[in-house]
C-alpha cells in the first residue's frame, strides 16, 4: 500500500499542479506540500523496508510474469528520499524567493514521481519509461528563468540527454533481444547463459547512457555550460536529484544485472573515475565564476563513486552508495547556497565546502573515510594519494569560491540579502550534511544494507 502510495502522490498532484499557475504563492507551496507529504511516505516505506525486507506490488493486479512489478529495497528506497529532499529543499527555496515560471512547482513535483518510479521498479523497460518522464521534467526545468543563458543550458541539456536516452532504450532492446526478459531478476538470471560478446555489448550501452547522467569524464561535455547556465535551485535539483539516475544506474544494473562484466571492467572504471576526479579538480581551480567551479567540482565528485564502483566487493559497493548519497546532499547544498546572500549562508555553504573536501565533522568526512578504506582494501597506494590529491583540490577551489562569494562586505557587490527563510532552507540542508558527520551510523547502515540487498541476489 505504501508503495502504490508514494507513486501516486506525486503523479496525481503533479498533474494537476502543471496545469496551474504556478507564480501563485499557493501553488507553489503546494507543490512543496506534495513533496513533503512524498518524503513521509517514503519514510514509512523505508522504515518498513528496513525493518522487514523488500516490499513488492504487482500493477493491477497481474500475475508477475505480465503485470509490471514495483519493488522497493534499501537502495531504491535510500536514493528515491534523498532524491525527494534535495526537490523539496529546491521547491521551498523557490517559493520563499517567489516562483518565476508558471509551470515550476509542477514540473517539479512530476520529476519527483518519475524519479521515485524508477527507483522502485523491477522491471528494465518500466525503468526507462519512469527514466523518460523524469529527464522529460528536467528538460522543461533547464529553461527555467527564461533567459538567454538558461534557454541555451536547456538546449545542450536536451541534446544530450536525449542521445543518452536513445542509447538506453538501444540496451533495453539489446537485453530483451537476448534474453527474452525485461524482469530485472529475469534479465539477471538469464543474461549469464547470453554470449559474453553479446552481454558486454549491452553493459557498454546501459553504462554509457548512466555516464552521460552523471557528468563522468570523458561524458562531460554538457555539464559545465547546464550547472553554469542553469538558476542555482535548478542546478541543485539536475547535480542533487537528477544525477542520481546515474549513480543509481551504475550500481543497480552494473552489480545486479550484469555483474560479470562489471568485475571485468574494474580496472576501466577506476582509470576512468580517476581522470574525472584530476580533470573536475583541476578545471575548478582554474575557473574564476563560482557556478563554473560548482559545475566542475560535480565533475570531479562523481568520480569518486566510480572508482568505489570499480574496485567492488562490499567495501567497494558500501563507499559508492555511501559516497553517492553524501554527494547529492553536497551538491545541493552547496548551488542552493551560491545563490543565496545574507547571514547563516557563509556558514552553510562552509558547512558543504568542508564536506566536499572530507573534512571532519561533515558528512563528507564519513564518505571520504569509507573511500580510504576501499583503496587500503584494494592494496593500492596510488588510488589513496589520488583521494588525497582530489581533497585538497577540492579544498582549493572550494575556499577559492568562499572567498570571492562571502568575504566581500560592500553591499554593492554582493546585493542585498535573501529573505530569512531563503536562507534558513540552506541553513537546514547544512546541518542535515552536520548530523551525517556526527551521527554517520545511520548512513552507514543504510549503504550497507544497500549493498547487502544487491549482493544477495549473487550469493544466496
Amino acid at each position: 500500500m505504501l508503495l502504490s502510495i508514494a507513486l501516486l502522490v506525486p503523479w496525481v498532484s503533479g498533474a494537476v499542479l502543471v496545469a496551474l499557475d504556478g507564480r501563485l504563492r499557493v501553488v507553489a507551496w503546494l507543490a512543496a506540500a506534495s513533496l513533503a507529504a512524498t518524503l513521509a511516505v517514503l519514510g514509512l516505506l523505508a522504515a518498513e523496508v528496513f525493518a522487514e525486507g523488500s516490499r513488492e506490488v504487482v500493477t493491477g493486479g497481474w500475475p508477475a510474469g505480465v503485470g509490471i512489478v514495483l519493488r522497493a529495497d534499501a537502495l531504491g528506497v535510500a536514493f528515491a528520499l534523498l532524491s525527494v529532499l534535495v526537490l523539496l529543499a529546491s521547491a521551498a527555496h523557490e517559493a520563499v524567493g517567489g516562483v518565476r515560471s508558471r509551470t515550476f512547482p509542477g514540473l517539479v513535483v512530476l520529476l519527483g514521481a518519475g524519479l521515485t518510479g524508477l527507483f522502485v521498479t523491477a522491471d528494465v523497460f518500466s525503468f526507462y519509461v519512469f527514466f523518460e518522464l523524469a529527464m522529460t521534467a528536467s528538460y522543461a526545468l533547464s529553461a527555467y528563468g527564461g533567459k538567454r543563458r538558461q534557454l541555451r543550458a536547456a538546449l545542450v541539456f536536451t541534446a544530450v540527454n536525449l542521445l543518452g536516452s536513445f542509447v538506453f532504450l538501444l540496451s533495453v532492446a539489446g537485453a530483451y533481444r537476448v534474453t527474452g526478459a525485461l524482469a530485472m531478476d529475469q534479465v539477471a538470471a538469464r543474461v549469464l547463459a547470453v554470449n559474453p560478446n553479446a552481454a558486454t555489448l549491452i553493459a557498454a550501452g546501459f553504462f554509457i547512457a548512466f555516464s552521460v547522467k552523471l557528468g563522468l569524464f570523458p561524458f562531460h561535455f554538457w555539464l559545465p555550460t547546464v550547472y553554469a547556465g542553469a538558476r542555482p535551485a535548478v542546478a541543485a535539483v539536475l547535480s542533487g536529484a537528477v544525477a542520481n539516475i546515474g549513480a543509481y544506474g551504475l550500481l543497480r544494473f552494473g552489480v545486479d544485472l550484469f555483474p560479470e562484466q562489471l568485475r571485468h571492467a574494474g580496472v576501466a572504471l577506476v582509470v576512468l573515475g580517476a581522470a574525472s576526479i584530476v580533470y573536475g579538480g583541476v578545471l575548478a581551480v582554474a575557473r574564476g565564476d563560482a557556478a563554473e567551479m560548482l559545475a566542475y567540482s560535480a565533475i570531479g565528485q562523481v568520480g569518486y563513486v566510480l572508482v568505489a564502483l570499480g574496485v567492488g566487493g562490499p567495501v567497494g559497493l558500501v563507499a559508492a552508495v555511501l559516497y553517492s548519497v553524501v554527494n547529492s546532499l553536497n551538491k545541493a547544498l552547496l548551488f542552493l547556497a551560491s545563490g543565496v546572500r545574507g547571514a547563516l549562508v557563509a556558514g552553510a555553504f562552509a558547512v558543504g565546502a568542508l564536506s566536499v573536501a572530507g573534512v571532519p565533522p561533515a558528512a563528507g568526512f564519513v564518505g571520504k573515510l569509507e573511500l580510504f578504506r576501499t583503496a587500503i582494501a584494494a592494496g593500492s597506494a596510488a588510488l589513496v594519494v589520488l583521494l588525497l590529491a582530489g581533497s585538497a583540490l577540492s579544498l582549493v577551489y572550494l575556499f577559492q569560491v568562499y572567498q570571492r562569494r562571502f568575504w566581500r562586505p560592500d553591499t554593492a557587490v554582493t546585493g542585498a540579502p535573501n529573505p530569512l527563510p531563503q536562507r534558513l532552507s540552506t541553513a537546514v540542508l547544512a546541518l542535515l550534511v552536520l548530523a551525517g558527520g556526527l551521527w554517520p551510523e545511520p548512513l552507514l547502515l543504510l549503504s550497507s544494507h544497500a549493498v547487502d540487498v544487491l549482493l544477495a541476489a549473487h550469493h544466496p
